[in-house]
Protein backbone atom coordinates (compact mmCIF):
# COMPACT_ATOMS: atom_id res chain seq x y z
CA UNK A 1 0.00 0.00 0.00
CA UNK A 2 2.07 3.16 -1.16
CA UNK A 3 1.12 6.02 1.39
CA UNK A 4 2.76 9.66 2.08
CA UNK A 5 3.42 10.25 5.80
CA UNK A 6 3.64 13.36 7.63
CA UNK A 7 5.01 13.83 10.85
CA UNK A 8 5.50 17.09 13.29
CA UNK A 9 6.83 18.49 10.05
CA UNK A 10 8.22 22.61 10.46
CA UNK A 11 9.46 24.27 7.82
CA UNK A 12 10.65 28.36 7.12
CA UNK A 13 11.46 30.12 4.17
CA UNK A 14 14.80 31.29 4.10
CA UNK A 15 14.54 35.14 5.69
CA UNK A 16 12.53 32.56 8.43
CA UNK A 17 9.56 33.48 7.99
CA UNK A 18 7.63 29.92 9.43
CA UNK A 19 5.46 28.13 7.02
CA UNK A 20 4.47 25.06 8.95
CA UNK A 21 4.86 23.92 12.42
CA UNK A 22 4.17 20.59 13.49
CA UNK A 23 2.51 19.39 10.55
CA UNK A 24 1.02 16.00 10.55
CA UNK A 25 -0.91 14.10 7.74
CA UNK A 26 -1.29 10.79 6.42
CA UNK A 27 -2.55 10.34 2.44
CA UNK A 28 -3.41 6.87 1.97
CA UNK A 29 -4.02 5.31 -2.06
CA UNK A 30 -6.07 6.54 -3.59
CA UNK A 31 -6.77 10.18 -5.12
CA UNK A 32 -6.59 13.30 -2.84
CA UNK A 33 -7.14 16.56 -3.76
CA UNK A 34 -5.24 19.27 -2.11
CA UNK A 35 -6.64 22.77 -1.69
CA UNK A 36 -5.80 26.19 -0.03
CA UNK A 37 -5.58 29.80 -0.40
CA UNK A 38 -2.64 30.93 -2.34
CA UNK A 39 0.22 31.61 0.11
CA UNK A 40 -0.78 28.88 2.12
CA UNK A 41 1.87 26.47 0.77
CA UNK A 42 0.46 24.01 -1.46
CA UNK A 43 3.40 24.06 -3.64
CA UNK A 44 6.26 24.30 -0.40
CA UNK A 45 4.34 21.06 0.82
CA UNK A 46 4.54 18.97 -2.21
CA UNK A 47 8.67 20.08 -2.72
CA UNK A 48 8.77 19.11 0.90
CA UNK A 49 7.71 15.57 0.15
CA UNK A 50 9.75 15.15 -2.79
CA UNK A 51 12.41 15.89 -1.33
CA UNK A 52 13.03 19.63 -3.13
CA UNK A 53 12.83 21.20 0.11
CA UNK A 54 14.42 20.51 3.15
CA UNK A 55 12.34 20.37 6.61
CA UNK A 56 13.29 22.21 9.41
CA UNK A 57 12.21 19.66 12.09
CA UNK A 58 9.90 16.57 11.46
CA UNK A 59 9.65 13.64 8.67
CA UNK A 60 8.12 12.80 5.48
CA UNK A 61 8.65 9.24 4.66
CA UNK A 62 7.33 8.16 1.07
CA UNK A 63 5.95 4.43 0.49
CA UNK A 64 7.26 3.29 -3.22
CA UNK A 65 8.63 5.19 -5.94
CA UNK A 66 7.70 8.21 -6.13
CA UNK A 67 6.37 11.10 -9.20
CA UNK A 68 6.50 14.84 -8.88
CA UNK A 69 5.28 17.59 -11.40
CA UNK A 70 6.11 21.12 -10.64
CA UNK A 71 3.62 23.74 -11.46
CA UNK A 72 6.62 25.46 -13.20
CA UNK A 73 8.21 23.11 -15.58
CA UNK A 74 12.09 23.31 -16.22
CA UNK A 75 11.96 24.40 -19.31
CA UNK A 76 14.87 24.99 -22.37
CA UNK A 77 13.37 25.24 -25.88
CA UNK A 78 15.99 22.84 -27.17
CA UNK A 79 15.40 20.01 -25.26
CA UNK A 80 13.30 17.46 -27.59
CA UNK A 81 10.85 15.83 -26.01
CA UNK A 82 12.67 12.39 -25.43
CA UNK A 83 14.59 14.55 -23.21
CA UNK A 84 11.71 15.99 -21.25
CA UNK A 85 10.12 12.02 -20.88
CA UNK A 86 13.68 11.34 -19.70
CA UNK A 87 14.06 8.75 -22.42
CA UNK A 88 16.49 9.93 -23.90
CA UNK A 89 19.78 8.08 -22.88
CA UNK A 90 17.91 4.91 -23.44
CA UNK A 91 16.96 5.40 -26.67
CA UNK A 92 19.82 6.43 -27.97
CA UNK A 93 21.52 3.40 -26.15
CA UNK A 94 19.21 1.51 -28.04
CA UNK A 95 20.02 3.18 -30.93
CA UNK A 96 24.03 2.33 -30.49
CA UNK A 97 22.77 -1.60 -30.24
CA UNK A 98 21.39 -1.35 -33.49
CA UNK A 99 24.20 0.05 -34.65
CA UNK A 100 26.65 -2.61 -34.19
CA UNK A 101 28.02 -1.39 -30.68
CA UNK A 102 27.25 -4.06 -27.67
CA UNK A 103 29.50 -2.78 -25.03
CA UNK A 104 28.58 -2.90 -21.30
CA UNK A 105 28.08 0.94 -21.27
CA UNK A 106 25.18 0.48 -23.76
CA UNK A 107 23.21 -2.51 -22.10
CA UNK A 108 23.47 -0.80 -18.14
CA UNK A 109 21.60 2.07 -20.19
CA UNK A 110 18.94 0.20 -21.23
CA UNK A 111 18.97 -1.62 -18.09
CA UNK A 112 15.10 -3.69 -18.19
CA UNK A 113 13.61 -0.71 -20.54
CA UNK A 114 14.24 -2.73 -23.90
CA UNK A 115 10.70 -1.53 -24.82
CA UNK A 116 11.24 2.35 -23.37
CA UNK A 117 10.15 3.81 -27.20
CA UNK A 118 6.79 1.74 -27.35
CA UNK A 119 5.90 2.99 -23.88
CA UNK A 120 6.83 6.86 -24.46
CA UNK A 121 4.96 6.24 -27.73
CA UNK A 122 1.69 4.69 -25.81
CA UNK A 123 1.76 7.65 -22.77
CA UNK A 124 1.82 10.60 -25.37
CA UNK A 125 -0.75 8.94 -27.40
CA UNK A 126 -2.98 8.64 -24.33
CA UNK A 127 -2.62 11.76 -23.63
CA UNK A 128 -3.37 13.00 -26.81
CA UNK A 129 0.32 13.67 -28.54
CA UNK A 130 0.41 11.25 -31.50
CA UNK A 131 1.78 13.47 -33.23
CA UNK A 132 4.27 14.98 -31.53
CA UNK A 133 8.11 13.10 -32.61
CA UNK A 134 10.27 12.14 -29.79
CA UNK A 135 13.13 14.41 -31.32
CA UNK A 136 10.98 17.31 -31.56
CA UNK A 137 12.24 20.46 -29.87
CA UNK A 138 10.09 21.66 -26.63
CA UNK A 139 10.50 24.98 -28.24
CA UNK A 140 7.92 24.14 -31.03
CA UNK A 141 5.01 22.91 -28.77
CA UNK A 142 2.13 24.73 -26.73
CA UNK A 143 2.46 25.23 -23.07
CA UNK A 144 -0.50 22.50 -22.83
CA UNK A 145 0.99 20.19 -25.14
CA UNK A 146 4.59 20.43 -22.69
CA UNK A 147 2.63 20.32 -19.56
CA UNK A 148 0.85 16.39 -21.05
CA UNK A 149 4.54 15.26 -21.99
CA UNK A 150 5.54 16.33 -18.16
CA UNK A 151 2.94 14.47 -16.71
CA UNK A 152 3.96 11.55 -19.70
CA UNK A 153 7.04 11.97 -18.50
CA UNK A 154 5.79 11.12 -14.80
CA UNK A 155 3.60 8.29 -15.48
CA UNK A 156 6.73 6.24 -18.02
CA UNK A 157 9.05 6.29 -14.41
CA UNK A 158 5.41 3.53 -12.81
CA UNK A 159 5.21 5.54 -9.74
CA UNK A 160 3.43 4.38 -6.91
CA UNK A 161 3.40 7.50 -5.22
CA UNK A 162 2.46 10.62 -7.69
CA UNK A 163 2.25 14.67 -6.81
CA UNK A 164 1.02 16.91 -9.46
CA UNK A 165 0.98 20.94 -8.89
CA UNK A 166 -1.53 22.60 -10.89
CA UNK A 167 -1.32 19.69 -13.71
CA UNK A 168 -4.70 21.33 -15.85
CA UNK A 169 -2.93 24.73 -15.91
CA UNK A 170 -2.64 25.81 -19.88
CA UNK A 171 -4.46 22.53 -20.74
CA UNK A 172 -7.44 23.22 -23.20
CA UNK A 173 -10.72 21.22 -22.99
CA UNK A 174 -9.49 18.11 -24.78
CA UNK A 175 -6.46 17.99 -22.73
CA UNK A 176 -7.79 18.16 -19.49
CA UNK A 177 -10.20 15.35 -19.96
CA UNK A 178 -7.34 13.22 -21.53
CA UNK A 179 -5.17 14.12 -17.68
CA UNK A 180 -8.63 12.79 -15.74
CA UNK A 181 -8.83 9.55 -17.65
CA UNK A 182 -5.07 9.20 -16.61
CA UNK A 183 -5.48 9.90 -13.48
CA UNK A 184 -8.62 7.85 -13.34
CA UNK A 185 -6.99 4.96 -14.17
CA UNK A 186 -3.85 5.20 -11.75
CA UNK A 187 -4.28 2.98 -9.26
CA UNK A 188 -1.28 4.17 -6.57
CA UNK A 189 -1.13 7.38 -4.18
CA UNK A 190 -2.34 10.47 -5.99
CA UNK A 191 -1.87 13.88 -4.27
CA UNK A 192 -3.22 16.35 -6.69
CA UNK A 193 -2.49 20.31 -6.00
CA UNK A 194 -5.49 22.44 -7.93
CA UNK A 195 -7.81 24.57 -8.26
CA UNK A 196 -10.06 22.91 -10.87
CA UNK A 197 -13.45 21.98 -9.78
CA UNK A 198 -13.87 19.36 -12.55
CA UNK A 199 -10.66 17.54 -11.26
CA UNK A 200 -11.17 18.12 -7.49
CA UNK A 201 -14.64 16.50 -7.97
CA UNK A 202 -12.88 13.00 -8.98
CA UNK A 203 -10.94 12.94 -6.03
CA UNK A 204 -11.75 9.81 -3.20
CA UNK A 205 -11.09 12.96 -0.40
CA UNK A 206 -10.18 16.40 -0.23
CA UNK A 207 -7.68 17.52 2.19
CA UNK A 208 -7.38 21.56 2.92
CA UNK A 209 -4.60 23.72 4.06
CA UNK A 210 -5.07 26.56 5.98
CA UNK A 211 -3.68 28.69 8.28
CA UNK A 212 -0.82 26.38 8.69
CA UNK A 213 -3.14 23.99 9.84
CA UNK A 214 -4.18 20.63 7.44
CA UNK A 215 -8.10 18.80 8.01
CA UNK A 216 -9.39 15.55 5.33
CA UNK A 217 -12.74 15.55 4.39
CA UNK A 218 -13.99 12.10 3.16
CA UNK A 219 -15.64 12.16 -0.82
CA UNK A 220 -14.88 14.96 -4.07
CA UNK A 221 -15.13 18.73 -4.26
CA UNK A 222 -18.61 18.56 -3.92
CA UNK A 223 -18.84 16.81 -1.12
CA UNK A 224 -16.30 19.43 0.71
CA UNK A 225 -18.10 22.40 -0.25
CA UNK A 226 -21.12 21.19 1.44
CA UNK A 227 -19.42 19.87 4.85
CA UNK A 228 -17.50 23.54 4.91
CA UNK A 229 -20.57 25.35 4.11
CA UNK A 230 -22.46 23.44 6.65
CA UNK A 231 -19.92 24.01 9.29
CA UNK A 232 -19.61 27.72 8.58
CA UNK A 233 -23.84 27.73 8.97
CA UNK A 234 -22.96 26.52 12.51
CA UNK A 235 -19.97 28.63 13.47
CA UNK A 236 -22.12 31.79 12.26
CA UNK A 237 -24.73 30.42 14.82
CA UNK A 238 -22.45 29.89 17.80
CA UNK A 239 -20.96 33.79 16.97
CA UNK A 240 -24.49 35.14 17.13
CA UNK A 241 -24.83 32.97 20.46
CA UNK A 242 -21.75 33.90 21.90
CA UNK A 243 -22.46 37.82 21.50
CA UNK A 244 -26.12 37.25 22.84
CA UNK A 245 -24.31 35.70 25.50
CA UNK A 246 -21.93 38.64 25.87
CA UNK A 247 -24.48 41.40 25.54
CA UNK A 248 -26.47 39.89 28.48
CA UNK A 249 -23.36 39.67 30.50
CA UNK A 250 -22.43 42.88 29.69
CA UNK A 251 -25.96 44.21 30.75
CA UNK A 252 -25.82 41.98 34.05
CA UNK A 253 -23.00 43.58 34.62
CA UNK A 254 -24.26 47.02 34.81
CA UNK A 255 -27.12 46.36 36.10
CA UNK A 256 -25.46 44.59 39.38
CA UNK A 257 -23.59 47.76 39.59
CA UNK A 258 -26.55 50.06 39.47
CA UNK A 259 -28.05 48.12 42.30
CA UNK A 260 -24.63 48.09 44.32
CA UNK A 261 -25.01 52.11 43.59
CA UNK A 262 -28.44 52.62 44.82
CA UNK A 263 -27.91 50.12 47.74
CA UNK A 264 -25.19 52.60 48.53
CA UNK A 265 -26.23 55.47 48.67
CA UNK A 266 -29.43 54.07 50.35
CA UNK A 267 -27.24 52.45 53.34
CA UNK A 268 -25.23 55.98 53.53
CA UNK A 269 -28.32 57.94 54.05
CA UNK A 270 -29.67 55.42 56.60
CA UNK A 271 -26.13 55.36 58.61
CA UNK A 272 -26.17 59.20 58.82
CA UNK A 273 -29.80 59.13 60.01
CA UNK A 274 -28.69 56.32 62.61
CA UNK A 275 -26.34 58.43 64.37
CA UNK A 276 -23.75 55.67 64.77
CA UNK A 277 -20.43 56.13 65.85
CA UNK A 278 -17.66 56.58 62.95
CA UNK A 279 -15.82 53.02 63.86
CA UNK A 280 -19.05 51.16 63.47
CA UNK A 281 -20.48 53.41 60.17
CA UNK A 282 -16.98 53.01 58.93
CA UNK A 283 -16.69 48.83 59.45
CA UNK A 284 -20.53 48.60 57.70
CA UNK A 285 -19.24 51.24 54.38
CA UNK A 286 -16.39 48.62 54.04
CA UNK A 287 -18.94 45.07 54.26
CA UNK A 288 -21.26 46.72 51.73
CA UNK A 289 -18.16 48.09 49.27
CA UNK A 290 -16.48 44.19 49.62
CA UNK A 291 -19.80 42.58 49.38
CA UNK A 292 -20.30 44.80 45.92
CA UNK A 293 -16.45 44.24 44.87
CA UNK A 294 -17.05 40.81 44.72
CA UNK A 295 -20.46 40.62 43.20
CA UNK A 296 -18.72 42.94 40.55
CA UNK A 297 -15.85 40.41 40.62
CA UNK A 298 -18.40 37.60 39.47
CA UNK A 299 -19.61 39.77 36.77
CA UNK A 300 -16.38 40.31 35.33
CA UNK A 301 -15.76 36.91 35.29
CA UNK A 302 -18.91 35.84 33.60
CA UNK A 303 -18.19 38.86 31.24
CA UNK A 304 -14.93 37.42 30.41
CA UNK A 305 -15.76 34.03 29.68
CA UNK A 306 -18.35 35.50 27.51
CA UNK A 307 -15.57 37.25 25.18
CA UNK A 308 -13.52 33.89 25.26
CA UNK A 309 -16.52 32.01 23.86
CA UNK A 310 -17.11 34.33 21.59
CA UNK A 311 -13.54 34.97 20.36
CA UNK A 312 -13.00 30.75 20.16
CA UNK A 313 -16.97 31.23 17.89
CA UNK A 314 -14.97 33.95 15.77
CA UNK A 315 -11.55 31.58 15.26
CA UNK A 316 -13.97 29.00 13.59
CA UNK A 317 -15.76 31.49 10.98
CA UNK A 318 -13.56 31.59 7.60
CA UNK A 319 -12.84 34.57 6.40
CA UNK A 320 -13.03 34.30 2.66
CA UNK A 321 -14.25 37.97 1.46
CA UNK A 322 -15.91 38.70 -1.12
CA UNK A 323 -16.35 41.44 -3.77
CA UNK A 324 -19.21 43.13 -3.77
CA UNK A 325 -18.92 46.34 -6.50
CA UNK A 326 -21.21 48.47 -8.36
CA UNK A 327 -19.88 49.79 -11.72
CA UNK A 328 -21.90 51.77 -13.50
CA UNK A 329 -19.79 53.33 -15.98
CA UNK A 330 -19.13 50.58 -17.36
CA UNK A 331 -22.52 49.98 -18.94
CA UNK A 332 -22.79 49.24 -22.18
CA UNK A 333 -26.14 49.79 -23.92
CA UNK A 334 -27.96 46.84 -25.77
CA UNK A 335 -27.35 46.77 -29.06
CA UNK A 336 -24.77 49.01 -29.35
CA UNK A 337 -21.39 47.90 -31.65
CA UNK A 338 -18.48 47.54 -29.47
CA UNK A 339 -16.03 46.06 -31.94
CA UNK A 340 -16.41 44.21 -35.53
CA UNK A 341 -13.81 41.76 -37.20
CA UNK A 342 -13.85 41.02 -40.81
CA UNK A 343 -11.97 38.50 -42.62
CA UNK A 344 -9.26 38.38 -39.99
CA UNK A 345 -5.70 36.69 -40.55
CA UNK A 346 -2.90 36.00 -38.45
CA UNK A 347 0.06 33.61 -38.18
CA UNK A 348 2.95 32.69 -36.17
CA UNK A 349 6.21 31.48 -37.06
CA UNK A 350 5.61 31.34 -40.56
CA UNK A 351 2.09 29.06 -39.97
CA UNK A 352 -1.35 30.56 -40.28
CA UNK A 353 -3.02 30.55 -36.91
CA UNK A 354 -6.48 31.53 -38.41
CA UNK A 355 -8.19 33.37 -41.74
CA UNK A 356 -11.45 34.56 -42.32
CA UNK A 357 -12.46 35.35 -39.08
CA UNK A 358 -15.59 37.59 -38.95
CA UNK A 359 -16.85 38.39 -36.18
CA UNK A 360 -18.86 41.27 -33.81
CA UNK A 361 -19.61 42.15 -29.95
CA UNK A 362 -23.08 44.44 -29.82
CA UNK A 363 -24.18 45.45 -26.11
CA UNK A 364 -22.97 43.89 -22.73
CA UNK A 365 -22.14 40.55 -24.76
CA UNK A 366 -20.78 37.98 -22.20
CA UNK A 367 -18.18 35.89 -24.59
CA UNK A 368 -16.62 33.11 -24.17
CA UNK A 369 -13.36 32.10 -26.37
CA UNK A 370 -12.56 28.83 -26.25
CA UNK A 371 -10.35 26.06 -28.53
CA UNK A 372 -7.61 23.86 -28.96
CA UNK A 373 -4.14 24.96 -27.67
CA UNK A 374 -1.70 26.82 -29.87
CA UNK A 375 -5.20 27.82 -32.10
CA UNK A 376 -4.55 31.25 -31.91
CA UNK A 377 -6.86 32.44 -29.39
CA UNK A 378 -4.21 34.59 -27.32
CA UNK A 379 -3.24 35.83 -30.91
CA UNK A 380 -7.21 37.13 -31.33
CA UNK A 381 -7.49 39.10 -28.26
CA UNK A 382 -4.25 41.07 -28.33
CA UNK A 383 -5.47 42.30 -32.01
CA UNK A 384 -8.66 42.58 -30.82
CA UNK A 385 -7.17 45.04 -28.10
CA UNK A 386 -4.69 46.64 -30.73
CA UNK A 387 -1.84 45.48 -29.17
CA UNK A 388 -0.95 43.36 -32.36
CA UNK A 389 -1.98 44.08 -36.10
CA UNK A 390 -3.31 41.54 -37.92
CA UNK A 391 -1.95 39.85 -41.07
CA UNK A 392 -4.73 40.93 -42.98
CA UNK A 393 -8.27 41.78 -42.57
CA UNK A 394 -10.14 45.00 -40.59
CA UNK A 395 -10.75 45.44 -36.80
CA UNK A 396 -13.22 48.37 -35.98
CA UNK A 397 -13.64 49.62 -32.31
CA UNK A 398 -15.89 52.16 -30.99
CA UNK A 399 -14.50 55.00 -28.79
CA UNK A 400 -14.77 53.08 -25.29
CA UNK A 401 -11.73 51.98 -24.18
CA UNK A 402 -10.59 47.96 -24.29
CA UNK A 403 -9.10 46.44 -21.68
CA UNK A 404 -6.54 43.39 -22.40
CA UNK A 405 -5.54 41.53 -19.41
CA UNK A 406 -3.57 38.94 -20.40
CA UNK A 407 -2.45 35.58 -19.12
CA UNK A 408 0.83 36.98 -17.03
CA UNK A 409 -1.44 39.78 -15.56
CA UNK A 410 1.49 42.31 -16.09
CA UNK A 411 -0.76 45.23 -16.80
CA UNK A 412 0.32 46.96 -13.83
CA UNK A 413 4.04 48.69 -12.89
CA UNK A 414 5.61 45.86 -10.97
CA UNK A 415 7.40 48.59 -9.44
CA UNK A 416 4.64 50.80 -8.28
CA UNK A 417 2.32 50.10 -5.23
CA UNK A 418 -1.20 49.29 -5.02
CA UNK A 419 -2.32 52.78 -3.98
CA UNK A 420 0.24 54.62 -6.76
CA UNK A 421 -1.28 51.94 -9.71
CA UNK A 422 -4.83 52.97 -8.58
CA UNK A 423 -3.99 56.72 -8.75
CA UNK A 424 -2.55 56.53 -11.93
CA UNK A 425 -5.44 54.77 -13.20
CA UNK A 426 -7.88 57.27 -11.83
CA UNK A 427 -6.13 60.60 -11.27
CA UNK A 428 -9.52 62.48 -10.57
CA UNK A 429 -11.06 60.50 -7.96
CA UNK A 430 -10.06 61.67 -4.42
CA UNK A 431 -7.25 60.42 -2.06
CA UNK A 432 -10.52 59.27 0.42
CA UNK A 433 -12.26 57.99 -2.80
CA UNK A 434 -9.07 55.51 -3.94
CA UNK A 435 -8.95 54.38 -0.58
CA UNK A 436 -12.67 53.72 -0.20
CA UNK A 437 -12.51 51.79 -3.29
CA UNK A 438 -8.91 49.79 -2.83
CA UNK A 439 -10.69 48.59 0.76
CA UNK A 440 -13.67 47.00 -1.87
CA UNK A 441 -10.94 45.02 -3.25
CA UNK A 442 -10.25 43.22 -0.08
CA UNK A 443 -7.09 45.89 0.13
CA UNK A 444 -6.51 47.41 3.78
CA UNK A 445 -4.29 48.68 5.87
CA UNK A 446 -0.30 48.48 4.78
CA UNK A 447 -1.42 45.94 1.72
CA UNK A 448 -1.98 48.97 -0.06
CA UNK A 449 1.92 50.23 0.26
CA UNK A 450 3.08 46.91 -1.32
CA UNK A 451 4.62 47.11 -4.46
CA UNK A 452 2.41 45.04 -7.52
CA UNK A 453 5.53 42.69 -7.30
CA UNK A 454 4.93 41.33 -3.55
CA UNK A 455 1.55 40.40 -4.37
CA UNK A 456 0.04 36.55 -4.24
CA UNK A 457 -1.44 35.67 -7.83
CA UNK A 458 -5.10 36.94 -6.12
CA UNK A 459 -3.94 39.66 -5.01
CA UNK A 460 -2.17 40.61 -8.22
CA UNK A 461 -5.35 39.90 -10.07
CA UNK A 462 -7.69 42.34 -7.67
CA UNK A 463 -4.94 45.09 -7.86
CA UNK A 464 -5.80 45.00 -12.09
CA UNK A 465 -9.42 44.78 -12.03
CA UNK A 466 -9.69 47.78 -9.28
CA UNK A 467 -7.35 49.46 -11.57
CA UNK A 468 -8.82 48.82 -15.05
CA UNK A 469 -12.68 49.00 -13.93
CA UNK A 470 -12.22 52.31 -12.16
CA UNK A 471 -10.12 53.56 -14.74
CA UNK A 472 -10.77 56.87 -16.73
CA UNK A 473 -12.21 56.44 -18.90
CA UNK A 474 -14.07 53.29 -17.81
CA UNK A 475 -13.54 50.05 -20.07
CA UNK A 476 -16.45 49.33 -22.37
CA UNK A 477 -14.91 45.72 -23.55
CA UNK A 478 -12.57 43.72 -20.88
CA UNK A 479 -10.32 41.17 -22.84
CA UNK A 480 -9.41 38.18 -20.37
CA UNK A 481 -6.95 35.55 -21.15
CA UNK A 482 -7.20 32.77 -19.06
CA UNK A 483 -7.50 34.30 -15.54
CA UNK A 484 -7.97 31.79 -13.15
CA UNK A 485 -4.92 30.24 -14.28
CA UNK A 486 -3.22 30.08 -10.95
CA UNK A 487 -5.94 31.36 -8.81
CA UNK A 488 -7.03 29.79 -5.33
CA UNK A 489 -10.66 28.67 -5.34
CA UNK A 490 -11.42 32.03 -3.14
CA UNK A 491 -9.80 34.35 -5.52
CA UNK A 492 -11.42 32.41 -8.59
CA UNK A 493 -14.99 33.45 -6.49
CA UNK A 494 -13.84 37.21 -6.26
CA UNK A 495 -13.33 37.38 -9.93
CA UNK A 496 -16.60 35.76 -10.75
CA UNK A 497 -18.25 38.42 -8.38
CA UNK A 498 -16.10 41.52 -10.35
CA UNK A 499 -17.38 40.25 -13.68
CA UNK A 500 -20.74 39.69 -12.53
CA UNK A 501 -20.84 43.88 -11.45
CA UNK A 502 -19.41 44.57 -14.53
CA UNK A 503 -21.45 45.96 -17.12
CA UNK A 504 -20.03 46.03 -20.15
CA UNK A 505 -18.93 43.58 -22.60
CA UNK A 506 -16.22 40.56 -22.13
CA UNK A 507 -14.44 37.99 -23.96
CA UNK A 508 -12.60 35.57 -21.57
CA UNK A 509 -10.52 32.80 -22.89
CA UNK A 510 -11.16 29.56 -20.24
CA UNK A 511 -11.10 25.79 -20.13
CA UNK A 512 -12.94 26.17 -16.78
CA UNK A 513 -16.86 25.17 -17.74
CA UNK A 514 -17.85 25.65 -14.33
CA UNK A 515 -16.01 29.42 -13.99
CA UNK A 516 -17.60 30.01 -17.57
CA UNK A 517 -20.94 29.20 -16.08
CA UNK A 518 -20.58 31.23 -12.77
CA UNK A 519 -20.06 34.55 -15.42
CA UNK A 520 -23.12 33.85 -17.53
CA UNK A 521 -21.56 33.41 -20.92
CA UNK A 522 -24.09 34.04 -23.49
CA UNK A 523 -22.27 33.45 -26.59
CA UNK A 524 -19.18 30.80 -27.59
CA UNK A 525 -16.85 31.49 -30.10
CA UNK A 526 -14.54 28.36 -30.97
CA UNK A 527 -11.26 28.94 -32.61
CA UNK A 528 -10.19 25.49 -34.40
CA UNK A 529 -8.33 24.25 -37.46
CA UNK A 530 -7.88 27.90 -38.44
CA UNK A 531 -11.66 28.86 -38.23
CA UNK A 532 -13.71 30.56 -36.04
CA UNK A 533 -17.17 29.33 -35.42
CA UNK A 534 -20.12 30.99 -33.35
CA UNK A 535 -21.44 28.32 -31.18
CA UNK A 536 -24.51 28.56 -29.00
CA UNK A 537 -23.86 28.72 -24.97
CA UNK A 538 -24.80 24.75 -24.26
CA UNK A 539 -23.48 23.30 -27.43
CA UNK A 540 -19.83 22.34 -28.38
Amino acid sequence: MSSIVVSHLSFAWPDDTPLFDGLTVTVGAGRTGLVAPNGAGKSALLKLIAGELTPTAGTVTVDGALGYLPQSLPYDASRTVADALGVAPVIAALDALAAGDAGDHVFAAIGDDWDVEERARAQLDRLGLAHVALDRPLGTLSGGEVVAIGLAGQLLKRPAVLLLDEPTNNLDGDGRDRLYTALDDFTGCLLVASHDRELLDRMDRITELRDGEIVSYGGNFTMYTEAVAEAQRVAEGNVRSAEQQLRREKREQQQARERAARRAGTAARNLADAGLPKIVAGARKRRAQESAGRIDGVNAARVDDAKARLDQAEQTLRDDDVLVLDLPDTAVPAGRDVMTVTALRAGHDGRVLFSGVDLSVRGPERIALTGPNGSGKSTLLRIISGEREPDDGRVRRADGRIAYLSQRLDLLDPHRTVAQSLAEAAPSLSHTRRMHLLARFLFHGDRIHLPVAALSGGERLRATLACVLYAEPAPQILLLDEPTNNLDLVSVGQLQSALNSYRGAFVVVSHDERFLAAIGVQRRWVLAGGRLTDVPVGRD
